[in-house]
């Protein structure tokens, strides 16, 4: 048994590491939220529909759910500095491509090169924080990068509103296009692996592998078949499919939502996006404290995950009553759901590490997330068919269905993870050894 070390009073190397991944999340999640700020001003230049914008939503899903196919098992090969600087620099040339289209069409083809070029993100990132971090930091460090898709959604409103003032709907994509390349050019300075960093210290080394096994980075991925046959795999792969669909859904609707139940375009909602997304980021930073706390009192992992989990899945709930809720009600509602989420996802993906070799994590989370693109994409034809159902009259009728998705999918997905997984104890997993050819 590995006895319990504290952390390193002076030494924060490993903080920077995940300030960087936190960094490429807000890069990546502004560009998400651009398309969907900009619904109401391209409408007027190409006069789309709801079930329009579904579609090139769910084509940006698609691409992304076919790129984590990938994604995950390159990362697990060529190791997280090339394989994140690659997925930023493709990130970098898709988030420009958006200035070269002026249709449906032409945006459809954008955001399929955006969601492949995404895919690399969570599978680098959370590979990253299993390197970096011990058991009892993983999940606190998974929700400071992870929000950086909420900074990312604050930021999204008011740089879009402030730069229609004086220039085209071109901008925002542009200046992410050009943020992407500067990111990368600063990995490729900073990162190494932490056994070989230079400003790495010993007693920070000794942190970070403080709860590690014997294995190492060198070790052959596991295949995808191997990990298919788990039911643990199962877990957290039918969770995201289950849960991924609300976060997308806030994601890309809630400027419409505004709008059509509200009566609030994107120069008078900003203020209520800021604050959703700024609840979501102080909601998701308690979440992501939570279960290290628990683990820091003596609770086992499972214990500790457990709890986390089915408390955030109970705080979505309450917005079934979103229906009968005013404006800045509605906003707190909708920050407690995406703080929910946040501080779910952020555990779910947590669970990967506390149960897999780190040589397993970047194809299974790649897994995951592509399952719950899948369900993402899927409700997204979902949204926009309803949407279309009840029109603009009846848009609240709408909604509010949507958002009984929202309230009863994470119980569910609890108890199929609970099912599936009893214990997130670490599964010990060999890659067959390769045979050379004579």
């Amino acid at each position: 048994m590995t006895t319990r070390q504290s952390p390193p009073a002076s030494s924060h190397l490993r903080w920077w590491i995940c300030f960087l991944i936190f960094l490429a999340t807000v890069l990546l999640y502004s560009d998400r939220q651009f398309l969907s700020l900009l619904k109401s001003t391209l409408a007027a230049e190409i006069h789309w529909t709801d079930s329009q914008f579904a579609g090139v939503n769910s084509c940006f899903l698609g691409a992304y759910a076919f790129g984590l196919l990938f994604a995950g098992r390159l990362i697990d090969k060529v190791g997280v500095r090339t394989g994140y600087a690659v997925t930023l620099l493709l990130w970098g040339f898709a988030a420009l491509s958006h200035t070269l289209v002026s249709s449906v069409q032409g945006f459809m083809l954008a955001r399929i090169f955006l969601g492949v070029s995404e895919a690399g993100n969570f599978p680098a990132a959370i590979k990253t924080v299993a390197q970096w971090f011990p058991s009892a930091e993983r999940a606190f460090a998974t929700t400071l990068f992870n929000s950086g898709a909420n900074v990312g959604a604050i930021i999204a409103p008011l740089l879009v509103a402030w730069l229609l003032t004086f220039s085209t709907w071109h901008a925002p994509f542009l200046i992410a296009g050009v943020a992407g390349f500067l990111w990368v050019a600063f990995w490729l300075f900073f990162y190494r692996s932490p056994e070989v960093h230079p400003l790495m210290s010993r007693s920070e080394l000794d942190w970070i592998r403080s709860d590690a096994t014997e294995e190492r980075d060198n070790a052959s991925p596991i295949p995808w078949i191997r990990l298919a046959r788990l039911p643990q795999s199962w877990s957290f792969i039918t969770a995201k499919f289950l849960t991924d669909p609300v976060w997308f859904f806030l994601l890309f609707w809630l400027p419409d939502y505004f709008k059509k139940t509200r009566h609030l375009d994107i120069k008078s909602s900003w203020p209520h996006l800021m604050t959703v997304y700024a609840l979501v980021t102080v909601i998701s930073l308690c979440g992501g404290y939570f279960p290290g706390y628990l683990l820091r009192r003596g609770w086992s992992v499972t214990r500790a995950r457990k709890t986390a989990l089915i408390t955030y899945a109970t705080l979505v709930v309450p917005i079934l009553a979103i229906g009968t809720a005013g404006d800045w009600a509605a906003v707190l509602l909708i920050g407690l759901v995406g703080g929910a989420h946040q501080s779910w996802s952020a555990n779910l993906f947590t669970t990967v590490s506390d149960m897999f070799p780190r040589k397993a994590i970047g194809t299974l989370v790649g897994l995951g997330s592509m399952a719950g693109a899948l369900g993402s994409m899927l409700f997204q034809f979902l949204c926009g068919h309803i949407l279309d159902l009840y029109g603009p009259d009846h848009a609240s009728a709408g909604y509010f269905l949507l958002f009984v998705y929202a309230a009863s999918a994470y119980l569910l997905a609890f108890f199929i993870n609970n099912l599936l997984a009893p214990s997130y104890k670490p599964l010990h997993l060999e890659a067959p050894e390769v045979k050379s050819r004579s």
